[in-house]
């Protein structure tokens, strides 16, 4: 009975993980948007956001204040031909973000993502 009480709390973490939940609303596509969003906030005050930056990236990710209390919202595969703002950009991904910021009047709105070899990464970002 032990095996069965390590599967059941193996299981019962897999569930409770946001993980887990995004995978069973988003698919692994879209929770892979959000957990690359997740980093992206988290990155902004100390500066690492540019790590995440595509090469051609030539948005700016503003004041690091602005990102906080912000959180990933809804992935939507991106799609040139219905975008009304960004008809031009070469991205796979965009998600909203939620919440306010600590600077509310300026935050960021969108985030955008190109498909790479090793993952996702920012090529813009609305304000």
């Amino acid at each position: 009975m032990p095996i069965v009480g390590v599967i059941l709390a193996v299981v019962a973490l897999a569930i409770l993980s946001g993980r887990w939940i995004d995978t069973a609303i988003w698919g692994a596509d879209g929770a892979r948007v959000i957990d690359t969003t997740r980093q992206l906030i988290h990155a902004a005050p100390s500066g690492d956001q540019d790590a995440l930056a595509c090469e051609d990236f030539a948005a700016d990710f503003g004041d690091a204040q602005a990102w906080n209390g912000l959180r990933a919202g809804e992935p939507e595969q991106f799609d040139a031909d219905t975008s009304f703002d960004r008809p031009a950009l070469d991205a796979s991904w965009s998600i909203n973000l939620e919440g306010w910021s600590e600077t509310s009047d300026v935050s960021p709105s969108f985030v955008f993502y190109r498909e790479i070899e090793d993952g996702l990464c920012v090529a813009d970002v609305r304000w």
